[in-house]
């Protein structure tokens, strides 16, 4: 087993923000707490414990005991629950949408960081415990973001009824996707676990909530990690204080506009923008913001509208109707969670990094927030055509024109290069320009035109012949291409598109014990891995 690290702003798929924020330019340090290095925990974790209150750990463990009564649950995540209630306990966190069968194969890369990071931090301070978190996204309603999963270039999609949260769709319809993928796979050892899993997740669970708590449990739960659903009545009234705040105050907006305003004034892309109320209001088949206005407020594309004192005093009788939106979420799990970092996507990190102020006005710890794994999978079949191709992994990141353009420069007997040329021409035309300093300015401009011209004639001959090479040379560039698509699908990231299942497919149940043993939480760079 082989593996490779390239660094992430040589892929060219991560925003100059990450990629500043991973080398610690300085002009990003107000967006951040702690920067994701061993050494930064010990603060945080003290600060964290001198913060949660002893009450918030009591509620977390016993919603979590309800939420597991109907799971099978290995020791380590049972004991990791009961550990909680202990002052000297913390989580390390990530999230994800209720994706189809784990959708893309970063699920698995962001809970795989999750757990490694606390082996480490256990390590590091053995008289603490920490416990790996899933948080799913339960109350999300983008559902059109997470009803298919891709398998070998197919999209497998899952057709219901739209509307409300997410976790509380039924699994009606589930049974045509299982038979389509069952048709998809074949047959053998690791196809037949694969069906086994997806029937067991989805057609024999009610909701799409429960569905992915017991796959994520089935494909991590001898790892102690442990799933929250945080749609809960119990973990929302401890949350009550800052939705209240948030309805008459607007704290969101006051803090994180300006923050996101500074990120755009330094050039940077702005992920999220808030909103003056940052709340849904939920009920069966309704996930809609709450709006003020001049007083009242209402339910957006709703009938349903209230006083401010009406409203409290829904908020306060009936906290599970209120969902916090994508700048409120972060902070709901830090209220709930004794949490000490965040692990994320690129996009992810990209709006936690709006929220520093925020949370510095609620007075909750800001987190570690550390950008997960990311993993290219080569097959040995598939490293072995790449080594006779000539390509380095750095190389497969290119766009594939420029991929094709490079190698067959690098293996054409015929020099596809006309800087020589280029040159020589520029020299001749300065001898023209000295000549058209003596005589007027439409002399001058008429050398200059020519120049261009015949620069240009230069670059139209020189694609001519690079065209003309890619033909003599077709089968390498098909060879070529046909590697690279494999491994970018669609021309992006594997672990964006690719489904775990394949992968299960190749390697069953070694996958993510493989994984786990290579890849390392802190390490920042794009992992090659040669399985």
């Amino acid at each position: 087993m082989l593996s490779d690290c390239i660094p992430f702003r040589k892929t060219n798929y991560f925003s100059s923000l990450i990629c500043d924020y991973l080398d610690e330019k300085p002009e990003l340090k107000e967006f951040y707490h702690r920067f994701p290095k061993l050494d930064s925990f010990k603060e945080q974790l003290l600060e964290k414990q001198k913060s949660f209150p002893a009450e918030h750990r009591s509620v977390l463990q016993r919603v979590l005991l309800h939420q597991y009564k109907n799971v099978p649950t290995s020791e380590r995540t049972k004991e990791n629950i009961s550990l909680l209630t202990k002052d000297s306990t913390f989580t390390i966190t990530t999230g994800h949408q209720l994706n189809l069968f784990t959708g893309p194969l970063y699920f698995l890369y962001k809970i795989i960081s999750t757990i490694n990071l606390t082996e480490k931090l256990k390590k590091e301070h053995p008289d603490n415990y920490f416990v790996p978190v899933y948080w799913m996204a339960t109350e999300d309603h983008d559902f059109d973001e997470i009803n298919y999963f891709n398998f070998k270039g197919k999209k497998i999609q899952w057709n219901h009824k739209d509307g409300g949260a997410v976790g509380n769709f039924d699994t009606e319809g589930l049974d045509k996707v299982f038979e389509i993928f069952s048709s998809e796979i074949g047959s053998g050892k690791n196809a037949e676990q694969l069906k086994t899993l997806f029937r067991s997740a989805y057609l024999e669970h009610n909701n799409l909530s429960e569905a992915t708590r017991y796959l994520a449990n089935e494909l991590f739960r001898e790892y102690g990690l442990v799933i929250i659903d945080a749609d809960d009545r119990e973990l929302k009234q401890l949350f009550i204080p800052y939705m209240e705040k948030e309805l008459e105050q607007q704290v969101a907006y006051q803090n994180v506009l300006p923050k996101a305003e500074k990120l755009d004034e330094k050039g940077y892309n702005v992920q999220v923008n808030p909103r003056e109320i940052n709340l849904f209001y939920l009920s069966k088949g309704l996930r809609e913001r709450i709006i003020e206005n001049e007083g009242s407020y209402f339910v957006n594309d709703t009938e349903i509208l209230w006083s401010r004192s009406e409203l409290l005093k829904e908020l306060s009788e009936f906290p599970e109707r209120f969902s916090p939106n994508v700048m409120m979420r972060p902070l709901y799990q830090e209220v709930i969670l004794p949490n000490l970092c965040y692990i994320g996507g690129g996009g992810e990190l990209a709006y936690w990094l709006e929220l520093k102020d925020y949370f510095m006005a609620v007075e909750i710890p800001f987190p570690i927030l550390l950008l997960r794994n990311s993993v290219l999978i080569q097959t040995q079949k598939q490293a072995e055509k790449i080594k006779k191709l000539g390509v380095s992994d750095l190389e497969l990141f290119l766009k594939q024109h420029e991929l094709i353009n490079r190698k067959v420069r690098q293996i054409s007997n015929i020099d596809i290069n006309f800087n020589p040329q280029r040159e020589h021409l520029k020299e001749q035309f300065n001898g023209m320009y000295e000549l058209a300093k003596k005589t007027d300015v439409t002399f001058m401009n008429a050398v200059k035109a020519q120049e261009v011209k015949q620069l240009k004639g230069l670059d139209m001959l020189e694609k001519r012949l690079l065209k003309a090479q890619r033909l003599k040379l077709r089968d390498h560039v098909k060879r070529l291409t046909s590697i690279q698509n494999e491994l970018f699908p669609n021309q992006s990231l594997q672990e964006r598109n690719t489904n775990f299942s394949e992968m299960y497919l190749e390697y069953g149940e070694n996958l993510i014990p493989d994984l786990i043993k290579q890849l390392n939480p802190l390490q920042s760079g794009f992992i090659v891995l040669k399985l």
